[in-house]
């Protein structure tokens, strides 16, 4: 993806011919400062990105960040510090704000994920449960959190799920057909499968050819019992039902990941706030 012209065409979305009341109300030459500022405590991530933003903007705002991505924030911390043209500075204002509190929204609870499960080797996935248009950076957030990103699309690697399975006749079929595209592709991706009951884990043990097995809402016992029955011989993946309160349950099972869609799709933007100085 390309960041630069996804953050241009997200300036002419804003600005169009004109930020008509800056314009309006501030001189075209003259200059000042700005100080970002958190006003919760968090995870800050996309400090990376909003320098960028105002390299595209106008290269000659000064950007002093006092954080890195990743690192931890609490209420009334500076972030970072913008000098420059004004004009400059209220353009990119909101659109900082914009990209830097949906980041920082993501990898604080990434964040909460990863450390409920400190101790165990299980890794917090991510899922394609993202806005449109808006993919790269979430799952660049969910890195900055500690989490690792699952597959980035539908393209890098093959999921078979349970509706792939319906109408491929099967799980037996269905393994074969995507192994078989593989091979006459020419391509090298690895397959994933869903889960849905005991029974389908051990049809998938039986058949083989598949790099991580999901086990798609299966209650703590059960993952329990998967596990155990599959003994490492393919990767494990939990899915469905993952909250703050049972994840480390699902950890101390031994599965080597827990996706988790609500890092992307309700998680809460982390309170931040540009102010003139």
């Amino acid at each position: 993806m390309e960041i630069e012209q996804f953050i241009k065409a997200a300036i002419q979305e804003d600005v169009h011919e004109g930020d008509h009341t800056s314009l309006a109300c501030i001189p075209s030459n003259k200059k000042g400062k700005a100080e970002l500022i958190t006003k919760e405590n968090g995870v800050i991530a996309g400090i990376e990105l909003a320098e960028t933003i105002f390299k595209i903007i106008d290269p000659e705002v000064e950007f002093d960040s006092f954080y890195r991505d990743g690192e931890l924030v609490e209420k009334r911390d500076l972030v970072l510090l913008l000098k420059g043209n004004l004009q400059s500075i209220l353009k990119g204002e909101r659109l900082m704000l914009n990209f830097m509190q949906r980041m920082s929204g993501i990898a604080s609870l990434t964040r909460k994920f990863v450390k409920s499960i400190d101790g165990y080797p299980a890794k917090i996935l991510d899922t394609r449960k993202t806005t449109p248009g808006f993919r790269f950076f979430e799952k660049w957030a969910v890195r900055i959190g500690g989490g690792v990103n699952h597959r980035i699309g539908l393209y890098d690697m093959m999921m078979i799920k349970d509706n792939h399975i319906s109408y491929a006749g099967g799980i037996a079929p269905a393994i074969k057909a995507a192994n078989d595209y593989l091979k006459k592709n020419n391509l090298n991706l690895r397959i994933e499968i869903e889960t849905t009951s005991i029974e389908q884990v051990e049809e998938v043990l039986s058949i083989g050819n598949v790099d991580r097995i999901m086990l798609d809402n299966f209650k703590i016992g059960t993952v329990r019992k998967a596990v155990k029955i599959i003994n490492k011989r393919i990767e494990t993946e939990v899915s469905g039902g993952i909250n703050l309160e049972n994840a480390r349950d699902y950890a101390a099972c031994e599965v080597d990941y827990i996706s988790v869609g609500a890092l992307t799709h309700s998680y809460k933007s982390l309170d931040l706030s540009l102010k003139a100085i």
